[in-house]
């Protein structure tokens, strides 16, 4: 079983002694750094380099949101899972945006380690209770059958692939085909479902159920 690299960084003392216990309990799960500020944070993650850095949205001195922008640029490596007792678009939309690849609930504390997991493997995790907020407005699949039936096996896997935050790269490795066949496939849904944007491929997908898989990935 490969390790996971783990990073912490959020204030409260109650929360961080309840995943530290969490991360001590999964022998996947290894923590490499902890920090209870912004800016420590910042430096924390980017020189130990962890494979998952859980960053809570509400630090002090410098918030998550700022947080995940400067991350993006010093270590963009690094696969970040907001943490937070925010539901609201406000804060939801714009961390996926800053390149967060999971954003929780502080209060699913059962769905940690999965959520982890899943990030760190190159997937998207979004708490069911947020999902709504960060993927509104599906637009309507203009296929022959709602859902995209008239998609080929392949287009719909490798779409599937996509919504759930795979490169195209890593969608290839997984198929075992090249980079271009992918880009090729990925293209012909898209035009099928008249989807212009990766956004809109994520919403297609968690209409059709597929970021909810992700969240049934086994612990």
């Amino acid at each position: 079983m490969a390790e996971i690299r783990v990073t912490l960084a959020d204030d409260h003392p109650i929360v961080v002694t309840g995943i530290k216990a969490l991360l001590a309990s999964a022998p996947d799960l290894h923590l490499v750094g902890e920090a209870a500020t912004g800016s420590q944070a910042l430096e924390v993650i980017c020189a130990t380099e962890p494979d998952v850095a859980i960053i809570d949205m509400s630090l002090p001195d410098l918030n998550g949101l700022d947080l995940a922008r400067r991350l993006a640029e010093r270590c963009p490596q690094v696969k970040l899972l907001a943490l937070t007792v925010h539901e609201s678009r406000a804060y939801v939309q714009p961390m996926l945006q800053a390149g967060a690849r999971g954003y929780l609930k502080r209060s699913a504390a059962d769905e940690l380690l999965r959520a982890i997991r899943a990030v760190a493997a190159g997937g998207l995790y979004l708490d069911p209770a947020v999902a709504d907020k960060a993927l509104p407005g599906a637009p309507a699949a203009r296929s022959a059958e709602p859902g995209g039936a008239d998609l080929s096996p392949r287009e719909t896997e490798v779409l599937r692939h996509t919504a759930q935050g795979f490169s195209n790269t890593e969608i290839a490795l997984r198929l075992d085909v090249s980079v271009k066949t992918v880009e090729t496939y990925k293209a012909r849904a898209a035009e099928k479902l008249h989807l212009r944007t990766r956004a809109d491929i994520v919403r297609f997908g968690a209409a059709r159920g597929w970021l909810d898989r992700l969240r049934e990935t086994p612990p």
